[in-house]
């Protein structure tokens, strides 16, 4: 057996079971693929695939072992790899990062500037997208890190740190009546077009629970990914805006600025999130990013959380 022959089957199950899409991601034949798996079977003695004439059907039940086995021997060769890229060199490389636009925004420039000055031959790379899409593009590994703060503590293939703590705030025109209230109430805000999140994005779960619990129905005149783009609406007087609190820190232009007011009492404290695939090898200037992020974490903590001594803390 060998490391193609892995290779084909994890992509075989990644392409939904069609050898021919799973061939031209490996720029290899179908046939090669097919021959490769088959003969796999045969040295271990069992079938990994049920088929109907020559396609595959399912994965058998010995298969899903045998794929544990093999995703286990993959990551292991991937970090072999990994200590290789380490240890010939200890300060250049790529930091790849998936996180979230409010994330890439207006959290990750300083500790990205810093990890930049600390290690200057260190590139990073940044992919954005929904909080699952994150998740993926860790298990997937495609980044190194992810950092969102839905969904990630959903997977169990990753580990999950804690690093901050946020709440959301209203954001409306500084003549807008809701701006001089003392204390406002989710009835307030039923009664207004809202601008927040897609329902998949920055702690929208938390808003949506609130008003339900309250059996109120919200008036959701628009939805968007892109903090900047609700602030946006709000200033055309579209409704009024619910965002994460580190979309208002930047100091903004007086023709620009918008009433801030924390919703903190209605929406709650929502977690923000990083994110690691279990069991990888993470290279030095890894650790010092997380540092970097929040000063909760340090390489200690982090290490005996990826070998599953530590599943959480409290923030």
């Amino acid at each position: 057996m060998n490391l193609h022959q892995f290779r084909f089957v994890q992509e075989a199950v990644r392409r939904n079971l069609n050898l021919t899409e799973a061939a031209k991601s490996l720029h290899t034949s179908q046939p090669g693929v097919s021959k490769a798996i088959i003969e796999l079977e045969e040295e271990l003695g069992v079938e990994i695939f049920a088929r109907h004439g020559k396609r595959l059907k399912r994965v058998t039940e010995p298969g899903q072992h045998v794929l544990r086995s093999i995703e286990l021997i993959m990551r292991e060769v991937g970090n072999l790899k990994r200590i290789g890229e380490q240890f010939s060199a200890q300060d250049s490389g790529t930091l790849s990062i998936a996180t979230t636009h409010t994330q890439a925004r207006y959290v990750l420039p300083v500790p990205v500037a810093k990890l930049r000055e600390a290690y200057p031959k260190v590139n990073v790379s940044l992919h954005q997208g929904s909080p699952d899409q994150v998740a993926r593009m860790v298990l997937d590994e495609v980044a190194e890190v992810g950092i969102a703060t839905e969904s990630l503590a959903d997977y169990p293939e990753l580990v999950t740190l804690p690093c901050y703590e946020w709440q959301h705030v209203l954001v409306l025109p500084p003549d807008h009546p809701l701006a001089q209230k003392e204390r406002i109430s989710l009835e307030d805000l039923a009664a207004e077009p809202l601008i927040t999140y897609h329902p998949s994005f920055t702690g929208r779960t938390r808003v949506d629970a609130a008003f339900a619990q309250r059996k109120l129905e919200p008036r959701i005149a628009l939805e968007a990914i892109d903090s900047d783009v609700i602030k946006t609406y709000v200033r055309l007087g579209l409704g009024i805006g619910i965002v994460a609190e580190m979309a208002v820190r930047e100091e903004e232009p007086a023709q620009a600025r918008l009433a801030v007011r924390p919703m903190g009492h209605l929406f709650g404290q929502n977690v923000a999130r990083l994110a690691l695939k279990r069991g990888a090898y993470l290279r030095n200037f890894v650790y010092r990013f997380a540092e970097l992020l929040s000063d909760r974490l340090d390489r200690n903590l982090i290490a005996k959380a990826m070998s599953g001594h530590v599943n959480d803390y409290e923030l």
